[in-house]
């Protein structure tokens, strides 16, 4: 549905090594620097974009906002999570886990990054 999410830093350095490790744990390669500073991650179907503000104001996380990250097993979020602490991210909400919704049975973990987006790692659990 989409073809690219873009969240804002004031630390593009931090950002990188944050977004290197949360990203590498679940499979994806380093960001890749575009001439105009900013650092892209690529799948098969979308782009994850770390930039400053092309406004040159300051970076500031959404509020109510959350960047999704579709996961292949409750051991990519896992590993997600953990590289994600481990490099300046901090765990909020419940504890990494499965949660039953209206979708089916999902395993969660929510983080925010250095900058303070709200990130979180999906893995969908057999029915």
């Amino acid at each position: 549905m989409f073809s690219h999410v873009a969240v804002g830093t004031n630390d593009l350095k931090q950002a990188k090594t944050f977004y290197d490790a949360v990203l590498g744990a679940i499979g994806y390669g380093e960001g890749v620097l575009r001439a105009k500073g900013d650092y892209v991650y690529v799948s098969d179907t979308s782009i994850f974009i770390v930039t400053p503000p092309v406004n040159g104001q300051a970076a500031t996380p959404a509020n109510g906002g959350t960047v999704g990250f579709q996961c292949q097993s409750v051991e990519h979020v896992e590993a997600w999570h953990a590289a994600g602490i481990a490099n300046g991210g901090v765990s909020v909400e419940d504890p990494p886990g499965v949660r039953q919704t209206p979708a089916g049975k999902l395993y969660l973990a929510y983080m925010r990054d250095p900058d303070g987006n709200k990130l979180c790692a999906l893995h969908r659990m057999a029915t």
